[in-house]
């Protein structure tokens, strides 16, 4: 992408993806000429421009900019000083560009290492709880879109010094086990079962508990005899013992956040204010 932007002498170059256009409504869809010049930038527009040639799909901004630094520089300053502007780069700076600058188009197909087992490359906005959690989701499936073990597309990424991964007991009523999920190191699944879950690092579930369809950040404690349910639940959130989110929807809407899909997301203000009622 920054090859090209340079090689085109642009100002701003904008990456994309294609979408269906029945899509684009929900994200910045960008109109292009034939070479690729942004010529209209458009946030979540009811009838989206297409892609020429093609009236079925659309051309959504990524939210990936590369900017030539002079420029950007003024228009921030102009921005800042205009109190109709929400300040914002997708409803605000790069549409009041157009026409003055040079805008391009990078289609992320051009940049991405294609996953040979689908058709197109992977990309999702994760601005919504939903979308969070399905992202992580995806991880735990047998062909993930998104392949963490592929090696000519490695995750730069930081990695903390943990040990391994560690499942405890094997008894019948008392097994430590995972099954469709990814555990990260440092955890402890001690006599419970996770089921298409991603575990952070440093998470611990204690005995008798289960997780279904959960994202757990890092340097969670879940208390024995929990039983969560499509839950996101927040850095060292600490669950109390007999805990269980995710199967009574109005309770779950007293003391968490839960949305309209039912995915309920958990933080440790949340989990406070529990025990003091």
């Amino acid at each position: 992408m920054l090859r090209e932007h340079i090689e085109k002498k642009a100002d701003i170059s904008v990456a994309c993806i294609e979408v269906p256009v029945e899509e684009a409504r929900d994200f910045g869809v960008l109109g292009i000429d034939q070479d690729e010049n942004i010529i209209t930038f458009v946030e979540k527009p009811e009838n989206p421009p297409t892609i020429p040639g093609n009236p079925e799909r659309s051309l959504a901004s990524m939210g990936i900019y590369i900017f030539n630094a002079s420029m950007l520089s003024e228009k921030l300053a102009s921005d800042a000083l205009n109190t109709h502007s929400s300040h914002d780069f997708g409803k605000d700076i790069i549409p009041s560009s157009i026409g003055l600058y040079k805008i391009v188009a990078h289609p992320f197909s051009r940049s991405s290492i294609q996953n040979v087992s689908y058709d197109e490359p992977y990309w999702r906005d994760v601005g919504t709880l939903s979308a969070y959690w399905q992202a992580n989701i995806d991880l735990t499936k047998l062909l993930p879109r998104l392949d963490l073990y592929d090696d000519s597309w490695p995750i730069r990424t930081v990695h903390y010094q943990r040990a391994a991964a560690k499942f405890n007991y094997n008894y019948k009523e008392r097994l430590g086990t995972a099954i469709n999920s990814v555990v990260s190191a440092g955890c402890i699944v001690s006599g419970s079962t996770v089921e298409q879950s991603i575990l952070f690092n440093n998470v611990r579930v204690n005995s008798f508990s289960v997780l279904k369809e959960c994202v757990v950040l890092p340097g969670c404690d879940i208390g024995r005899n929990c039983r969560l349910t499509r839950v996101v639940l927040d850095s060292n959130c600490q669950v109390p013992e007999g805990t269980i989110i995710g199967e009574d929807a109005a309770l779950d809407a007293q003391h968490f956040y839960r949305n309209e899909d039912g995915i309920v997301l958990v933080t440790s203000a949340m989990i406070a204010k529990l025990a003091a009622t």
